[in-house]
């Protein structure tokens, strides 16, 4: 299992290097001068050379690109913001909490909400009950995030006055935006749970325990519930950093100072810097996620374990033959 977690670590590198090369380059051949923008037309050209020399935005293509990707792989430095002089890795982790906060609020909505929505679609097929659930999960995928927070915010803080709109602070300040972030993600649980668990159900496990007279509720509990979660758990981790990214639009809306709002502030400043740190920081994280749900799905499912200790045993057994 250790070499498992390893070597899906390993993966991380191509990925990640990969990404801060694409974003480097797009920013680096994009038309315009960000140091020019940043001043403004009353600056001479000696003030914006002085400032593109302090930014380091001097020298060839390879020459910064390598300075730059150095100091994100050597010492996690994700650059400076051109607009505020600040470091882009000290910007992002002071905000991340709060984006993770309303991203992890938004995924217990999505799975207390959309799970049983789909066990009651799957155990009662082709009655109201189903067709029910069916309905509110198109609704939900239907529906843009953005529009609902509008709505929310116009009934509860609005009308009703009883949630904040905008800003953070405790708990009630993240209720409205970890809502209207997680209605999509309830649809998507809710049509995932009731696949999985109509699969489960016509599997021959479960004609088998029915056949030998275990009652229907040790059927759902015992067999089909644990079985169907397992595809479950791989759709948690994609929908995980699907909510990241959906706090990127919900937190604009409530203007919660996270990194979806540092990131639309330096593409409407035109802070190329900003962008880029923001952009590989959210790479990692993605990966990072993606690498912790991959471990789980190994753990969880015995054939993803014993397919790769086969695989290294079969290896093995070749280099001995040799």
């Amino acid at each position: 299992m250790g070499k498992y977690i390893a070597k899906r670590i390993l993966w991380l590198i191509p990925v990640i290097v990969g990404v801060t090369f694409l974003i480097f380059t797009i920013m680096f051949f994009i038309p315009g001068d960000p140091v020019a923008i940043m001043l403004g037309s009353s600056a001479t050209q000696a003030e914006i050379e002085q400032a593109r020399e302090m930014l380091g935005l001097n020298g060839s293509y390879l020459h910064r690109f390598w300075n730059y990707a150095s100091g994100v792989f050597l010492r996690f430095d994700l650059g400076t913001s051109f607009q505020y002089g600040t470091s882009v890795t000290a910007d992002m982790l002071t905000r991340f909490p709060r984006t993770f906060t309303l991203a992890v609020a938004s995924m217990l909505i999505s799975i207390c909400v959309g799970v049983p929505l789909g066990v009651i679609a799957a155990t009662h097929q082709n009655t109201v009950s189903d067709r029910a659930s069916m309905i509110v999960a198109m609704f939900g995928v239907s529906m843009p995030s953005f529009w609902l927070a509008i709505l929310l915010v116009l009934l509860f803080s609005m009308k009703l006055g009883l949630l904040p709109s905008y800003g953070i602070g405790g708990l009630k300040f993240y209720i409205l935006p970890a809502i209207a972030n997680s209605f999509g993600g309830i649809a998507g649980f809710a049509r995932q749970t009731r696949s999985s668990v109509l699969e489960c159900i016509r599997a021959d496990y479960v004609t088998t325990a029915r056949a030998k007279g275990v009652s229907e509720k040790k059927v759902l509990m015992g067999h089909i519930l644990p079985n169907s979660m397992i595809p479950i758990i791989t759709y948690a981790g994609t929908q995980f950093s699907g909510l990241l990214g959906g706090a990127i639009v919900i937190e604009n809306v409530f203007t919660i100072p996270g990194i979806g709002t540092y990131m639309v502030q330096a593409i409407n400043y035109r802070d190329y810097g900003a962008v880029q740190g923001s952009v590989i920081f959210s790479a990692i994280t993605f990966s990072v996620v993606m690498l912790i749900v991959d471990v789980i799905y190994a753990y969880v499912d015995p054939r993803i374990k014993a397919q790769y200790e086969n695989k290294q045993r079969s290896t093995k057994n070749g280099k001995n033959k040799e």
